[in-house]
């Protein structure tokens, strides 16, 4: 199976984990947006971490997550709901050469967004940037924020996304003293084209063939993303008739692109024409 999360747990040693692969949907993602390499094996290796935890999420959400710094690659963000529906992009420089994530990145941030219909307000984190490689990032922050020790391990491509992920549970030490060094040190043995190539189960019992692992239901991943005229009909009717013919005029038509969704909106004159026929000017106030 690919486009997936899949669960496991080592249920002698209290550790848990989860592997995520993709393909389809990640060649979905990237298509049209002729990213170079370095800037999709980062975005590949963030939207693997961001699937990895959103499937902790018990109830309806949405996990925001950005990675903002003042290198070539100045901002990822990866968006993606319950029900592992993924949203990506990237702003980067124009010319950029393969180098270590965090010579990439530079420094900056790293922004964190759950936002839930039970909730008041979305619950946001800001961290620095601390790690040397996206892996390195994300498992600094799940020490500090959770105190537990996890790890990443992740690969991409232009045609997949992957990773694995291992946590310590608070009780592995009672069950086993030697039990997380074990596994940590075995999943530290795991190649790019095994995480990118192999299934779930193969994957497991290539790493970790002595342990005992039970493995749970596999969730699907998707990028269902459908276009929202409407929702920038309106947006175009808020702007108003004057800035929106003024920038007709400048540019013959208006082109407005959303990154995250990947889609492109075109409207020539006679459809802005059309827009504002069907909708009343409001008067000017008289002063």
């Amino acid at each position: 199976m690919s486009n997936i999360v899949q669960r496991f747990l080592f249920d002698d040693l209290d550790i848990r984990g989860a592997v995520v692969r993709l393909d389809s949907v990640w060649e979905k993602l990237m298509t049209g947006r002729d990213y170079p390499e370095p800037v999709v094996d980062l975005l590949g290796q963030m939207s693997a971490t961001a699937l990895l935890l959103a499937d902790n999420l018990k109830q309806p959400g949405r996990l925001t997550i950005q990675l903002r710094g003042n290198g070539p690659v100045s901002l990822l963000v990866i968006d993606c709901n319950e029900q592992l529906n993924i949203r990506c992009m990237a702003h980067h420089a124009e010319k950029i050469a393969a180098a270590p994530a965090i010579d990439l990145l530079g420094h900056g941030q790293l922004l964190l967004s759950l936002d839930m219909p039970t909730m008041r307000e979305p619950y946001q984190s800001v961290v620095p940037l601390d790690g040397k490689s996206i892996a390195e990032v994300f498992e600094h922050y799940l020490q500090q924020s959770e105190q537990l020790a996890s790890r990443f391990y992740l690969a991409a491509s232009p045609s997949g996304a992957a990773g694995l992920f291992l946590q310590k549970m608070p009780s592995t030490d009672e069950r086993d003293p030697d039990g997380w060094a074990r596994v940590e040190a075995l999943a530290a043995t795991v190649k790019t084209d095994e995480l990118l190539g192999l299934t779930t189960e193969s994957l497991l019992t290539r790493l970790f063939h002595e342990e005992t692992v039970r493995v749970f239901a596999a969730q699907p991943v998707t990028n269902d993303c459908p276009q929202d005229w409407d929702k920038v009909r309106n947006m175009l009717l808020a702007l108003g008739r004057e800035e929106v013919y003024a920038s007709v005029k400048e540019h013959g038509a208006i082109v407005i692109h959303d990154e995250l969704s990947n889609h492109e909106y075109r409207f020539t004159k006679a459809a802005i024409d059309d827009l504002f026929s069907r909708t009343p000017e409001t008067p000017k106030s008289v002063h």
